[in-house]
């Protein structure tokens, strides 16, 4: 029982001080003076109440049994005191009222405030998403812009350059044209010069000739028995002959005076014709190279208004946006604390952790759920959740769940290998279960197991499992990824003489190129993958660890980046076919055959049958005249084990095949 002072108050003896004094006749509401006055009355020391002590041991026993460790154990340390408070107001009657109103309404807000922070959690995602499109949009505005801007800079700076040119060397040539101009007016002139000279001279050698026929006729006079007659008739001949030759002498003097030899006109021709073509084509150039400067103004004005209107509008955005969220606050909350989710979070982007951080909180809350709801018997619920009521949780690990899963297909390989025949995955797996775990709890594996894959997209052994199992893709595409790793995988141990489980960088890039498909980017990736955890002076690549997977199944980037690029690949041939069908919306058999055959002429008659079966979704002894949306035909090849044959006869577009 409590404590009570000798006038029927409550006892106010302090719970961390056993041996301290209570105050006689203390009155809650008395007077200042009273209280003094009372204060000196001889204190009373008294022992801690029995009640008192029974609580604080009850307390400190329910919180040593407790496990704090758990993600609840605030919740679980609160429910002692909510006893221990019940307690107490179930002891004191007279304050039962009150103490139960004070204790609701502290509930009741503890609940407003737990329900304020679930509303808000979406919120913080979405937050964060918008966040992360808007860093990206203005990252791309600026990165845009700037090399536009640059690359327009050096082309002005390019072309004032190659202006200036133009201009030196018409400078140039303007001269040399004026130079060859003076150099034709000064032989003009000499050559007239010449002209009247030889008149001068023509008229002297006359003068010169008339002298000496004068003292030759005189030196005949002289001579004795010559005879005149003839002689007088062979000068008159000469003297004939003289004039003829004097005339035509002079006639050729003045046609040809004033002529340049024939030589020399044409090749000054042939000179003066280059380069009138030489400056024309010059003027033309720059006439060419003014308008286009002309335009390069334009567009730098242009683009500098779309410069200023852009970091106008980067810093309305970056007034209005959020910041870049601080990932590594998530490490807090995450099971494994910082270490693993470092390892969640390396190399990926701020959507691909929002996805991480989705799947955590997800199978966080999956643990928390005791039991699912069952969706119904109906025919278009599958086989395996076919049940009324609810159905117990059995909260599996994701490492049990790889587990089962992986036994599940070493069942199913063994069966069909055994019997020849090819089973439905929805019905083995029910019947896996019911096997397994008998038909009472079979369900409860099922579900339990359905919603571990369903959150869990980044583990490949739950997601392609998933896939398969909801009819997203077809299990001969399972098949084909781990038949292309295990075959790559023997081929290197071939390789590998010394059974050393290592190759050198060269041996495995002889390996991979083995692969007659693929393309040195594609190789080389590879090549990189299979060194991701080397240090650079490394030569040995262990090749078996690169085939290895963890407890939960994740494998190593090398065998992540083979099944990556299985997958781009079929998009890319599926995007081939597409651009080959061309604006066709519906496509029959022969014209999806000859598609085929063109992308890849390499393909048998037997894969062609399958081909065109998968895509129409008909038996290969069928009649193939139905006509089917090209959409559906290429969604259908899509989630089948569809791959090129032979080598491509060209590069296909790089256009993504995804968005179509």
């Amino acid at each position: 029982s409590f404590q009570l002072s000798a006038r029927g108050h409550w006892s106010t003896w302090p719970a961390f001080a056993s041996g301290q004094t209570v105050l006689r006749n203390h009155k809650p509401c008395c007077a200042p003076e009273q209280r003094q006055s009372s204060n000196k009355q001889t204190p009373l020391t008294i022992p801690k109440p029995r009640y008192l002590e029974q609580l604080e041991s009850y307390l400190r026993k329910e919180l040593q049994s407790l496990d704090l460790t758990k993600k609840n154990s605030q919740e679980l340390k609160l429910q002692p005191y909510r006893e221990i408070f019940e307690f107490f107001i179930d002891n004191f009657k007279t304050y039962k009222p009150l103490l139960s109103a004070i204790k609701n309404e502290y509930e009741v807000t503890l609940a407003h405030q737990k329900k304020t922070i679930r509303a808000l959690e979406p919120l913080k995602a979405m937050v964060a998403t918008v966040s992360e499109e808007c860093t990206r949009q203005i990252l791309a505005l600026q990165e845009k812009e700037k090399d536009e801007i640059n690359t327009l800079k050096q082309e002005i700076q390019h072309l004032l350059k190659f202006i200036d040119n133009m201009k030196e060397e018409k400078n140039s040539l303007q001269t040399q044209v004026e130079h060859l101009q003076t150099s034709v007016a000064e032989e003009y002139a000499r050559y007239l010069n010449e002209y009247g000279a030889r008149k001068v001279l023509l008229a002297k050698l006359n003068d010169m000739h008339n002298e000496r026929l004068e003292m030759t006729r005189h030196q005949v006079q002289d001579v004795k028995g010559e005879d005149v007659v003839k002689l007088t008739l062979a000068l008159k001949i000469a003297r004939q002959d003289l004039t003829k030759a004097q005339v035509k002498l002079n006639t050729t003097i003045a046609d040809y005076g004033d002529v340049v030899p024939r030589r020399d006109f044409e090749s000054l021709e042939k000179k003066y014709s280059d380069l009138l073509q030489e400056m024309k084509t010059l003027q033309k150039d720059f006439d060419q190279l003014h308008k286009e400067y002309e335009t390069l103004l334009e567009i730098h004005r242009e683009t500098a208004e779309e410069r200023d209107n852009f970091c106008a509008e980067l810093q309305r955005v970056q007034r209005n946006c959020t910041p870049r969220p601080n990932w590594a606050k998530c490490s807090a909350v995450i099971p494994g604390g910082a270490a693993r989710w470092g390892c969640l979070a390396e190399g990926k982007t701020s959507d691909q952790l929002v996805d991480v951080l989705l799947e955590e909180i997800g199978t966080g809350a999956l643990r928390e759920i005791n039991v699912f709801p069952g969706w119904g018997k109906g025919d278009k619920v599958p086989v395996y959740l076919r049940h009324e009521g609810e159905v117990k949780n059995k909260k599996l690990t994701k490492k049990d769940v790889v587990n089962i899963l992986k036994d599940v297909w070493r069942e199913k390989i063994a069966l069909e290998q055994q019997t020849g025949k090819r089973s439905s995955l929805p019905e083995f797996f029910l019947s896996y279960l019911q096997k397994k775990h008998g038909d009472a709890a079979a369900m409860e594996w099922s579900y339990t197991l359905y919603e571990n894959m369903r959150l869990c997209r980044s583990n490949h052994v739950l997601s392609s499992f998933y896939d398969i199992l909801t009819g997203k893709v077809g299990e001969e595409q399972y098949h084909g990824q781990n038949q292309l790793i295990s075959n790559l995988q023997k081929e290197l141990a071939a390789c590998d003489s010394s059974n050393s489980g290592s190759l050198t960088s060269k041996q495995f890039r002889q390996e991979a190129d083995s692969f007659p498909l693929k393309r040195k980017e594609s190789i080389q990736e590879l090549v990189d993958a299979s060194r991701c955890k080397l240090d650079s002076t490394e030569d040995l690549i262990d090749y078996i660890s690169l085939f290895k997977e963890d407890e939960e199944g994740n494998a190593e980037p090398f065998v992540a980046k083979l099944r990556t690029q299985y997958v781009r690949e079929k998009q890319e041939y599926l995007r081939q076919l597409k651009d080959k069908l061309g604006d066709l919306t519906e496509v029959n058999a022969d014209d999806l055959k000859t598609a085929f055959c063109t992308i890849d002429p390499d393909i048998d008659d037997q894969t062609l049958d399958t081909y065109i079966g998968l895509a129409y979704q008909v038996r290969r002894e069928q009649p193939d005249q139905e006509v089917v949306p090209v959409e559906t035909a290429l969604e259908r090849l899509l989630a089948r084990d569809v791959r090129r044959v032979g080598p491509s006869p060209r590069e296909g577009s790089t256009a993504g095949f995804e968005g179509e």
